[in-house]
């Protein structure tokens, strides 16, 4: 499997695999124009995508999803509460309404319900024969079922939005502070390192921080903070909001 991120933060987010046989993109966050250079980059057309996996419905992670869908008949999974809010933006006859878990050839794809203020909103575990990829952005919460399903992969892309001493010292009015800390919000840098120490094993190779705002957070500071209370010898890296990162084939052989 290679994952490269194309782009990750409140103004867009969108990750692409590569397996074998088979390109799937997780969100559509940018508008068409821009889904389109991103990709060529990596010399993938629009019309090479094979599904598109949904995490929720707010617009930094649909953005671009109408124009994708309707220039390149691309299916899109999701769950029916999510397709609810985007009923406007593809056809039903589009979509293929998943719940738990799904195969798309070679990626096995385990679907988890997150907390954020979205209809249906969810993470996604996946794996091919080489890899294991957890993703979950857009959450304040995690339970023990989750993290249990979570323990020992070896890439995550993990939400770490916000340092609180940034959140409650910055611009943001009192009732939007309230809402990025609750259950229903976003992760911080504090909670996604102590969900991390809980499930990173001997198999995990490397941590991606993502979803950083850039008004409550710094690259520098997610990283101090997770690493610090991880205190494991793991590669942490954030993602960037405005330029692509590839990932590369992260290959652990049994």
């Amino acid at each position: 499997m290679r994952i490269i991120i194309l782009g990750s933060g409140s103004k867009g987010n969108s990750t692409l695999l590569i397996g074998k046989d088979k390109k799937i993109l997780i969100d559509v966050g940018f508008s068409y124009p821009q889904m389109t250079k991103k990709l060529e980059e990596y010399d993938v057309l629009p019309k090479d995508i094979d599904a598109i996996l949904l995490t929720h419905a707010h617009k930094d992670h649909i953005g671009g999803l109408k124009s994708f869908v309707k220039k390149n008949y691309t299916k899109v999974y999701t769950n029916k509460l999510m397709y609810s809010e985007i009923t406007d933006l593809i056809d039903e006859d589009m979509t293929i309404f998943n719940e738990e878990e799904i195969d798309i050839d070679e990626f096995h794809i385990e679907i988890f319900h997150t907390s954020h203020d979205a209809k249906g909103s969810v993470g996604y575990i996946i794996s091919d024969k080489d890899t294991s990829l957890v993703y979950v952005t857009d959450t304040g919460y995690l339970n023990k079922a989750i993290l249990k399903k979570m323990k020992n992969k070896n890439i995550y892309i993990f939400e770490s939005n916000h340092d609180i001493n940034m959140l409650m010292t910055g611009p943001y009015p009192f009732i939007l502070k309230q809402r990025v800390l609750s259950d229903k919000g976003h992760m911080s840098n504090e909670l996604a390192g102590e969900y991390l120490k809980e499930i990173i094993g001997k198999d995990t190779k490397e941590i991606v921080l993502a979803h950083l705002s850039e008004i409550n957070n710094t690259p520098e500071i997610a990283l101090d903070t997770v690493s610090k209370i991880i205190n494991k010898d793991i590669k942490i890296i954030t993602a960037k909001q405005h330029e692509t990162m590839d990932l590369g084939e992260i290959l652990c052989l049994k």
